[in-house]
């Protein structure tokens, strides 16, 4: 199946781009070792970034794309660490499948609780999430916050969590490369994961944007 007419652009001339930038993609990237379906989540975060360390450093769990696909099929909230991550995403494309983004990050609460607490604004966005029961069965989105992936992995360890999927891709120094070793660890949750230092919020959007696409020529398969 050619993915690449799934796509956000609306003239000639940007698909055009498009399909000639994953053919760049793939003839630079040569041989790998992902599953079809895996290379299209990996092929659109190296677009996105021109980084191709990304073949390589992005890691799935078995079945991680299609648990993110049914997911997505059936309308599951995404639950992201920061709002970049909700703009970046194509709001035409979640409106196709019912799909609501949420994050907490800036809410008073959230700032009041994690200064109350002396943790951070991440953890209690997290914690507010599964209180209003956006976790159980959706996907997180993280990109930015280290704490966040960790405080996610200790309500799936702890508090018997069941995300559809976590993609786990906090960039940074402190505890980035640590919190998603812990999330590849777990066997009984979908991820995704960069591993190491890398990854961010664009990284996060172009995963999402994959499994959208996945999802639309999935979806159009079957009518």
């Amino acid at each position: 199946m050619n993915h690449n007419i799934i796509t956000e652009q609306l003239t000639d001339a940007g698909r055009r781009i498009e399909h000639d930038s994953f053919a760049i993609v793939d003839a630079e990237a040569g041989p790998h070792a992902y599953q079809a379906d895996e290379w299209q989540v990996v092929r659109r975060m190296i677009h996105a970034t021109a980084d191709f360390e990304f073949n390589g450093l992005t890691r799935f769990s078995p079945g991680a794309v299609a648990a993110g696909m049914q997911a997505l099929l059936r309308g599951a909230a995404i639950v992201a660490d920061v709002e970049m991550i909700c703009v970046g995403l194509s709001k035409p494309r979640l409106d196709h499948f019912g799909v609501g983004t949420h994050q907490f990050i800036a809410d008073d609460d959230v700032i009041a609780q994690a200064k109350a607490e002396n943790s951070t604004r991440a953890v209690q966005a997290m914690r507010k999430a599964q209180r209003l029961n956006l976790l159980d069965g959706g996907i997180v989105a993280i990109g930015n916050a280290p704490t966040a992936l960790l405080e996610v992995v200790r309500m799936m360890q702890e508090d018997d969590l069941k995300p559809a999927l976590v993609i786990g891709m906090p960039v940074g120094f402190v505890s980035a490369a640590e919190s998603k070793a812990l999330l590849s660890e777990i066997d009984t949750i979908p991820w995704i994961v960069i591993d190491g230092r890398k990854g961010g919020s664009t990284l996060v959007v172009a995963a999402i944007h994959a499994l959208l696409a996945l999802a639309e020529a999935q979806q159009a398969a079957r009518n």
